[in-house]
């Protein structure tokens, strides 16, 4: 081994016994106290470091960094070593090594990394033998990009990347592999590796052959729910496993540098923006999420309709689709999933699916447009539409069907699997709604994907535009209307996603949920019952400071009924699209953006000021 390669193991050694992450600083109760953080299987992770063990634990992580970019350029400067011109071509899947990886990755090597890299580094850099690392969620959520970050700071002459192709067998990968173990290649990257017909059936080759002889394995791909079954039924705890569906408004705003709630969740939660072309019958659904109707069907179907099925078929030769054959065998599994993505309310119930189809987002726009009280804003457009038409239209979009259409019953056990198969994917999270006159939580599903609901109400907008009445409007009414629908869908999708990411980072001791009331509703109430305290939020998709806005936060009574169930209120405030300010007496005004990018540095309740984040 050369004198550059055997520092860079030198140094991989040493980066392996120092902690990974950062030091926060949060003040509590007057004190300030320090937290080692860090992101594990998706999860922000936090311990205490107390003040004797400071300059040890910050020194340590320091060390770590500057240990990294001294291994990033020695990296740079190991000879090329081509083994395409030294090596028979006797592999038979798509094997990619040497000059040839190098030109893959040249061009993602300095992007910025997903939060969830570190996690990918503590496997690679780790000295546990006999696991493999699966990196799994749907499509454009950065996994494939994060392997060719993670092959750019590995040696060349000991990685290589192999894109499985529906047409390979396991047969030949491991006839690979062996070759591979043999000529002294460490780290082997399998890219889409669900794409193998008896994947999930046989995925425990890797873990028990070859990552027991010392080899790094790292699979990847969109089939997340195959993973899900091959860690369940052939890998089991010998499996390290990194989810990538979920990905935060922080995160997001520092990946691609957009900082506009409404632009998240235009992106849909992915790393691709959409585009609006509702028309074009040749969508590259490859290359946008949701870029309109069409696409935005189609993603469901393939990302995961399609997901859900070739995961249940591969399996056990079918034996795990269970209740939800019929359905997969009708054609019915899509038009149960998309009911459950449109119904607002979020119940998995069977009355979802089998009432009549009628889109809420256009019966909420109809009743704010009358009810707006700048009559500039006012609008009675939508009472003369087709509505029976527009719905049709809307229906043949998303492949929604009615009850009588429908050849299979619905039934509960079908609610339940499609419902266990989706929080498998990481598309769903529960967030249970209180109620203040009870005390058994109300379900409440949130989806982490926000653009496939937004992308639902592009679909509504599609099939008005199509509408003769609506289409005679003048241009000013329609961009009224159709403004209005989208922005009161973004509204309720903005509550969604400051519910769902704060519920992710909330402690074992917090609760975070909506509070209603008989009359009146809390957007947000969050709980810590270390401290028998609360802070109470209003969520509004306004830049505009209204008085209306924060009417229920100074309600005396709806606090006096909080109080006496979740403590002592400690902040009030509205999150909105405004600027920051504190000119309501007794009322924080938050910029929600803000308040979401600071989410990961605290979910501690500082004594009268609400959550303890350094918004920078």
């Amino acid at each position: 081994m050369s004198d550059i390669n055997a520092k860079i193991s030198e140094l991989e050694k040493e980066i392996a016994t120092l902690p990974i992450g950062y030091i926060s600083k949060k003040t509590i109760g007057g004190k300030t106290r320090y937290y080692r953080q860090w992101t594990e299987n998706g999860k922000i992770k936090s311990k205490y470091i107390p003040n004797e063990e400071y300059d040890e634990v910050s020194q340590a992580i320091a060390r770590r960094k500057e240990l990294q970019k001294q291994l990033k350029e020695l990296k740079k400067q190991q000879p090329i070593h081509n083994e395409q011109m030294t090596e028979p071509f006797d592999y038979e899947t798509n094997v990619l090594m040497g000059e040839a990886l190098r030109k893959g990755y040249v061009e993602v090597a300095e992007l910025q990394k997903r939060d969830c890299f570190e996690q990918l580094e503590k496997y690679l850099y780790g000295k546990g033998y006999g696991r493999v690392c699966v990196i799994y969620g749907l499509r454009r959520t950065g996994k494939t990009t994060m392997l060719f970050q993670a092959m750019a700071d590995l040696p060349l002459e000991e990685t290589v990347y192999i894109k499985v192709h529906v047409s390979d067998t396991m047969g030949m990968l491991n006839r690979d592999l062996k070759k591979l173990a043999a000529r002294g290649y460490k780290y082997v990257f399998l890219d889409e590796v669900t794409l193998l017909e008896d994947f999930i059936d046989s995925a425990a080759l890797f873990s028990d052959i070859y990552a027991m002889q010392g080899m790094k394995i790292v699979l990847s791909g969109t089939d997340s729910l195959g993973f899900w079954f091959a860690e369940h039924e052939e890998l089991y705890d010998r499996a390290y496993t990194i989810h990538t569906t979920f990905i935060p408004f922080r995160e997001h705003a520092r990946l691609l540098g957009i900082h506009d709630i409404d632009e998240y969740i235009c992106y849909g939660g992915t790393l691709r923006a959409g585009e609006m072309d509702f028309d074009d019958p040749d969508l590259n659904v490859e290359d946008a999420s949701f870029r309109d109707d069409e696409s935005t069907r189609r993603y469901i179907d393939t990302a995961i309709c399609n997901n859900i099925q070739h995961s249940l078929a591969c399996c056990e030769d079918g034996g795990h689709f269970r209740h939800l054959l019929d359905l997969y065998e009708a054609g019915e599994l899509t038009n149960a999933i998309n009911r459950i993505i449109e119904n607002m309310n979020k119940y998995f119930l069977v009355s979802v699916i089998e009432r009549k189809f009628s889109s809420s987002d256009l019966g909420n726009t109809r009743n704010n447009l009358l009810k707006e009280q700048d009559p500039e804003k006012q609008s009675d457009a939508l009472e003369n539409i087709d509505e029976h038409e527009v719905l049709g239209r809307m229906k043949a979009i998303l492949g929604i069907k009615e009850k009588e259409e429908l050849s299979v019953k619905i039934t509960p056990a079908h609610m339940t699997e499609i419902k266990e198969y989706l929080r498998a994917l990481d598309l769903i999270v529960d967030c249970p709604m209180r109620t203040a006159s009870a005390s058994e939580p109300v379900e409440q599903i949130l989806f982490t994907q926000p653009g496939m609901r937004y992308c639902q109400a592009q679909a509504l907008v599609h099939a008005l535009m199509k509408d003769p009445s609506f289409a005679d409007l003048s241009e000013r009414e329609i961009k009224l209307v159709t403004e209005r629908l989208l922005n009161d869908v973004k509204g309720r999708m903005m509550e969604d996603i400051i519910l769902l990411e704060c519920a992710k980072v909330a402690g074992k001791h917090q609760k975070v949920f909506k509070l209603k009331f008989d009359r009146g509703e809390f957007d947000m109430v969050i709980y810590d019952s270390d401290l028998d305290s609360c802070a109470i939020y209003e969520i509004k998709h306004s830049d505009k400071v209204v008085e209306n806005q924060y009417r229920h936060l100074l309600n005396e009574d709806l606090c006096n009924q909080t109080e006496r169930r979740f403590g002592e209120i400690t902040a009030k405030t509205v999150l909105y699209r405004g600027e920051s300010h504190n000119d309501v007496p007794d009322v924080k005004y938050r910029n929600a953006a803000d308040f979401l990018k600071a989410l990961p540095e605290s979910m501690d309740i500082d004594q009268g000021q609400g959550f303890t984040m350094d918004l920078g």
